[in-house]
């Protein structure tokens, strides 16, 4: 019984430990690390109120050091999917039935847990799983999982709030139910908090969750999962399992309660899906909602007026952060004649002082790519662009995949705009340049709008604001988050949410209030405190 209104202030961002030499985390993450690497992690799968082993294990290794073995998961297969699906239907009611106060305490413990007893092991699954330093992973891991979840309680008692007028004599309310039947969230390997947030959005509003996270992302999953279990959310709220993608589909896509799918992957796998969705959309009980953000070809374009400095910095951080592993990474850049040279000088200096290595040296800032096929594929552009004479390679470009899936940081210049690196989606560290005649910005901003078939993130760097104006008006729809002299990467929970339209995705901006109405159903409910007896209206009497 409610006893009151409860409120969820706007919260402050997580903030970001920076693991100085010496500092407390430090030493902690290291603690972290090397008690995960000593012990060989059995990984369920959780399903209703059972961890399912089925035997049926796959071996999982480090990207940087792949002789070593960090645990094993158990595959399932369309039976267990089956099950989660049962399970997600018999937990609905009561949890959709739960308050709100308990409902969100159950997402604020989960995020005080990551804050404090579970920060430095998020970040250590992920820094071994998925192969990012300590900083990338701190800022995913902790920050903006952590972000995620408080932020999403905030945004979604706001909604809550949200109240029709009534008249006199009436009073009308807005129920915003969960969808009905159950939500599938798939999860990519890059951002551990995004497979913190696909499932947890949609089960805050009352949903209950299937959710399959990519392969190379299970060993932080299911840490965060345990998390999650420990903060108390029920037996079949959130059942995870681990099952090839067309098995998931199959199952999935047939079942008559699919409510939605929160999906972030590949703009094809995501097309796949929707035409799927279309073709069985006779069979459901109602039009699942379909979230999704997929591929991206991000730019950044320079100015004649530009800073080389901060041109330089942007690209360096912005392509290779992650090994470029981000939806957001910069991956094609646009550079005037007039300070072509010295760009692209920074920008191999830079390149040339990059280390690379093991996540546990905390002075690599470069590390592996996530597995053998990312690697064949990265390797593929770069030998290409060394044998083709449309382009360049100006740095990088060794491959080493003997100890781990090692690619060197690679920059290309393009002599063709439309060159093949300039246009397809990579996802590695591979940045392509094409130096453009410094007075032929304007025709270049076209360029830069019609060369992908993507608008995910952008950026144009200059001192010239007038040049910033026309960037920001002739690229409105290249772009879902654009930038103004910085780098197209980083979007921070509640400061720029984030997401793109075209082939990038749907644009329902994970991190705000517009994701949350995604997982909502309005019920519109009026009641009349003194109905009418008698159907005559005023009009129908005459004198």
């Amino acid at each position: 019984m409610s006893s009151g209104y409860f409120s969820y202030p706007l919260p402050a961002n997580e903030p970001v430990l920076n693991y100085a030499p010496g500092s407390p985390e430090k030493l902690t993450l290291k603690k972290a690390i090397a008690a995960l690497k000593k012990e060989k992690t059995d990984i369920p799968m959780y399903i209703g109120s059972k961890e399912v082993r089925t035997g049926k294990k796959t071996a999982i290794h480090p990207p940087h050091e792949i002789k070593h073995v960090l645990g094993y998961f158990h595959e399932g297969n369309e039976k267990h999917v089956a099950l989660a699906i049962e399970a997600a239907l018999a937990a609905k009611e009561a949890w959709a039935a739960m308050s709100w106060g308990n409902r969100a305490n159950i997402f604020l413990k989960a995020a005080d847990l990551i804050a404090t007893k579970y920060r430095s092991y998020m970040n250590g699954t992920t820094m071994l799983g998925q192969s990012k330093n300590a900083y990338q992973a701190e800022i995913d891991s902790a920050c903006e999982i952590i972000d995620f979840l408080r932020f999403n309680v905030h945004f979604l008692s706001e909604i809550y709030r949200q109240q029709p007028q009534s008249a006199t004599g009436t009073h009308n309310r807005t129920e915003w139910r969960p969808l009905e039947g159950f939500v599938l969230a798939v999860t990519p390997f890059n951002f551990t908090a995004i497979g913190g947030n696909l499932p947890t959005a949609p089960a805050m509003c009352g949903n209950t969750v299937v959710w399959k996270p990519a392969y190379t992302q299970i060993y932080s999953a299911q840490m965060f999962m345990r998390i999650l279990r420990e903060a108390g959310l029920p037996d079949g709220v959130i059942n995870l399992v681990y099952v090839d993608g067309p098995v998931l589909g199959k199952v999935c896509f047939a079942h008559r309660d699919f409510a939605g799918i929160h999906f972030t992957g590949s703009t094809g796998v995501f097309n796949t899906m929707w035409k799927t969705i279309g073709e069985n959309i006779a069979s459901y009980r109602s039009y699942p909602r379909i979230v999704g953000e997929t591929g991206g070809k991000d730019f950044v374009i320079a100015h004649k007026s530009a800073d080389p400095d901060v041109v330089a910095t942007a690209l360096l951080r912005g392509a290779f952060e992650f090994q470029g592993q981000k939806c957001s990474a910069a991956s094609r850049a646009y550079i005037p004649s007039n300070l072509a040279e010295e760009i692209k000088e920074k920008l191999v200096t830079g390149v040339k002082s990059f280390t690379m290595g093991s996540v546990e040296d905390f002075s690599n800032f470069i590390n592996a790519v996530i597995d053998e096929r990312a690697f064949d594929k990265i390797r593929g552009y770069i030998d290409r662009a060394k044998k083709d004479k449309k382009a360049v390679v100006l740095a990088g470009g060794k491959c080493d995949k003997s100890k781990g899936y090692f690619i060197e940081p690679t920059i290309i210049e393009a002599r063709d705009p439309m060159y093949t690196t300039m246009c397809e989606e990579i996802f590695g560290p591979v940045l392509t340049l094409y130096v453009y005649d410094a007075d032929a910005f304007d025709a270049t901003l076209s360029l830069v709008n019609k060369t992908s078939p993507y608008a995910l993130t952008g950026s144009i760097i200059a001192t010239d604001r007038y040049a910033v104006g026309l960037a920001t008006e002739k690229l409105r729809n290249a772009a879902g988050n654009f930038y103004i002299n910085d780098k197209p990467t980083g979007a921070v929970v509640g400061q720029q949410p984030f997401g793109g339209a075209r082939a990038s995705g749907t644009n329902d901006k994970a991190g705000s209030m517009l994701n949350l109405y995604r997982w909502l159903s309005a019920r519109t409910i009026k009641e009349t405190f003194n109905p009418a007896t008698d159907y005559m209206y005023p009009f129908l009497k005459e004198q």
